[in-house]
């Protein structure tokens, strides 16, 4: 009889990995949030109107969804650590550019090459990281991904504070610059850091057909969802053609991809195995609640609390530090007791941090709601990481990649959902209001739906397994895939 293994454990090379990896994940995580804030402020530098500087972040969403694709060829083709450096290479050059633009029109070239770069960095660094780890499915994989999921969580809520404090201080540019040390530093780290893994196969025969169906589909569908918050919502052509072609061609590329098999673009027949179907649907439901109420707090404290930008940005740092004291607990927790239970809590958490707003009003004690984002900001720290967790287990070193361009998917496309639904509520909902007393009662509205959207999350996390794998199972798993 021999003794269980032991778990698994942090190396001081994997700390160091992922040291190298954050630095670069924040740069790309940061700036869309951080560039969001900016656009009235780039309305009047180019002397320009809102629909023209809308595409500064439309572009950048497009180009973002349409590069996440590539990471799965892109890693067997080149190996992660080259990708990681080309990619954040893009990013930094791109950020340098657009601090430069002249125009519009360059400034949202410029935004494509930064969306390409960022659309690589995110489901690259879950990848990187967990091949790097060895692991699939054992401990610490909550640690792990309170890792990964901390540029993703801190991304849309310190993003606006740090736009705010920019803008209030420095020029346009700035909005731009703060990327390019980020970049430089993660360069460095990443050189001397990041194992240098050798290609799996360079010999891969890029899926042509699967990225002009992809790509295009899933751009067809994002941009349908951020016009939705102009006048006639849904029913706009502009949201509903995009949203039915993008649809149509991302099914036509699930079809292609069944045939194709793990030489598509995107192994989508991983969602009919393991925990990855159950993960990915709750994952997007993860978007809506992170990034759908996101629209709704800056817009409150401004339209109803009638504060300026900075004003607004810096009352969401509860939220930033609720998000930063939960992570890694909720790591550690999900190590230990699995993601179902870890993942509950944390959404039954952003719904009672999310509850009180639909209360509020003009003269709603600012104390109080500042408690209150706190203890959301605790929930949203907690609720990636068990979800993330647990999508790997199961999967091999071949599936990492691929895996998480789904993940990243199912999680843009409900941030994309949700701040889109949110936008037509509340736009429904404050239609025809001439004081701040009735914004907020449309804001309340608006806020009934977040927290419905947190709490049909915890219902879905029941889905989740409830225990966490036995050391022996995910010692097993590491042994067969090294073999």
């Amino acid at each position: 009889m021999t003794d269980a293994p032991a778990a698994p454990v942090i190396t001081p090379q994997l700390s160091r990995m992922i040291a190298a990896l954050l630095v670069g994940g924040l740069a790309a995580i940061f700036d869309s949030t951080i560039v969001a804030i900016g656009l009235p402020t780039l309305v009047t530098a180019f002397h320009s109107d809102v629909a023209t500087i809308q595409w500064v972040s439309t572009a950048y969403l497009l180009a973002l969804a349409a590069a996440i694709p590539l990471v799965g060829w892109g890693q067997a083709r080149f190996g992660g650590k080259r990708l990681w450096l080309a990619a954040l290479a893009l990013f930094g050059l791109g950020s340098v550019l657009c601090s430069l633009a002249w125009s519009p029109e360059s400034l949202i070239a410029f935004r494509v090459l930064q969306g390409i770069g960022g659309g690589i960095l995110m489901p690259l660094m879950q990848s990187i990281l967990i091949q790097g780890a060895g692991l699939t499915g054992g401990a610490p994989m909550g640690r792990l991904m309170a890792t990964v999921a901390l540029p993703i969580s801190l991304g849309p809520i310190l993003g606006p504070v740090i736009g705010g404090v920019i803008l209030n201080w420095l020029d346009w540019p700035w909005l731009f610059w703060v990327n390019v040390p980020l970049c430089v530093v993660g360069l460095v780290l990443a050189a001397r850091w990041l194992p240098a893994d050798a290609p799996e196969s360079r010999g891969a025969p890029f899926d042509g057909l699967g990225f002009v169906l992809l790509a295009p589909g899933l751009a067809g569908l994002l941009y349908g969802l951020s016009n939705a918050h102009a006048d006639g919502g849904f029913a706009r052509l502009d949201v509903w053609l995009p949203l039915a072609l993008g649809a149509l061609l991302v099914a036509a590329f699930a079809l292609h991809g069944v045939r194709r098999g793990e030489r598509a673009l995107v192994d989508v027949r991983l969602l009919a195995r393991g925990v990855l179907p159950r993960a990915s649907g709750v994952m997007f439901f993860t978007g809506v609640a992170l990034f759908g109420a996101m629209l709704l707090l800056p817009l409150y404290w401004q339209q109803v609390r009638d504060t300026d930008v900075l004003a607004a940005a810096l009352f969401l740092i509860p939220q930033g530090v609720g998000s930063l004291l939960s992570r890694v607990l909720a790591g550690r927790l999900s190590d230990r007791f699995g993601a179902r239970w870890v993942a509950i809590a944390g959404f039954a958490v952003v719904a009672l941090g999310t509850l009180p707003f639909a209360f509020a009003g003009p003269d709603t004690s600012p104390w109080w709601l500042g408690a209150v984002l706190l203890v959301r900001g605790a929930g949203l720290g907690a609720v990636l990481i068990p979800v993330m967790s647990v999508a790997y287990a199961g999967l091999g070193r071949s599936d990492v990649p691929h895996a998480s361009m789904i993940t990243r998917i199912a999680q843009q496309l409900g941030g994309s959902f949700g701040t889109a639904v949110l936008a037509v509520v509340l736009q429904a909902a404050t239609a025809g209001a001439v004081s701040a007393a009735d914004a907020a009662g449309g804001f309340r509205t608006a806020f009934w739906w977040a927290t419905g959207a947190a709490v049909i999350a915890a219902a879905l996390s029941v889905l989740l397994p409830s225990g966490a794998p036995a050391p022996r199972e995910a010692e097993r798993a590491v042994a067969e895939e090294a073999a």
